[in-house]
Parts: C-alpha cells; structure tokens; sequence
C-alpha cells in the first residue's frame, strides 16, 4: 500500500472515530439535557467547527521562519509550531476536512433534535423550527468561518504559536 493510501485510510478512521464520538456525547448529552442547555451544545459543536477551520487556515500560511528564531532560544511550542507548518497539508486536512465536516453533520443532528423537541415542548410547527434552526446553523457556521478565517489569515503565526503551546503541554508528538 502506498504512503498516499495510508493517508486516506488514515482520515477514513479518524472520521469515523471522531464522528461517533462527537455523535454520541452530543446525543447522549441531547437525550439528558433541557432545550436551552442542547441549544449550547448546539453553539459549541459549530464553534469547534469554526476553531478548527481557523487553525487549518492558519497552519498554511504561517511562517516557518518566526518560529526558528524561537525554537533556537527554547521557547516551548515553537518546535511543536514548526512541525505544524511542515505539516501544514495533513494537519489543514484534518482541521478543514475531518473536524469540520463532522461537526457540520453532528450540528445538523443536533438540529434536528433541538427542532423536534423545541416544536413538542412549545406547539410551534416543527417544520418553521426546523427551518429557522437549519438558517441559523448554516449563517452562524459560514459567518463564523469566514470572519476566522479572515482572524486566521492575518495572525496566522500567533494562532500556530498557541496550537504549538498547547501540543507541548500536552506532549502530543
């Protein structure tokens, strides 16, 4: 098998994985939850979709170069940064890709089960809430990508930089 189809293999699972785990907690979470605390849950996934983004756009366009300087004078996370930018294609793919699409599809469920419960608890025809829901997800998911990526394009090494901070607190290779 080729390096190139290990890659693919490696998204196709990691999707996999993330999409059940992300799935389960927000529906076990929904199962458990009032409407107004599913509404949060709601706003959380579509933010980490927009983070996620962020990050991706970001690790294109920082310079490696600010972060050699750093890494020289043993500034932790500068090293972590640097491998994020060699990175930038597989670490853009996952951010983009992998977590975003699937906090995409887990919102649009959450959306779901926000309508419907919102619709039974309050009379309301379930299809104007699903489609006030549907219109709010949608603009607040392409608003929020498109003024962080605006964020992710100008302070592209900053946002890296903290990434990096954090992949050294965390010790992930």
């Amino acid at each position: 098998m080729k390096k190139k189809d290990n890659w693919i293999l490696t998204v196709f699972i990691m999707t996999f994985i993330l999409s059940i785990l992300f799935s389960g907690v927000s529906n076990i979470l929904a199962a458990n939850f009032n409407d107004i605390v599913l509404f949060i849950i709601l706003v959380l996934v579509i933010a980490i979709g927009i983070l996620f983004d962020a990050i991706g756009v970001a690790s294109i366009t920082a310079k490696e170069a600010t972060f050699h300087s750093m890494s020289s004078n043993k500034i932790k996370g500068a090293k972590e940064a640097i491998t994020i930018i060699k990175k930038s294609d597989r670490i853009s793919s996952i951010c983009n890709d992998v977590v975003g699409d699937v906090c995409g599809i887990i919102s649009g469920g959450l959306g779901a089960v926000l309508a419907i419960s919102l619709a039974t608890n309050t009379g309301i025809n379930k299809t104007i809430i699903a489609i006030l829901l549907s219109a709010f997800i949608s603009s607040f998911t392409v608003g929020g990508k498109a003024i962080f990526k605006r964020v992710a394009l100008k302070k592209a090494d900053a946002i890296i930089f903290v990434v990096g901070k954090i992949k050294h607190f965390l010790h992930l290779k």
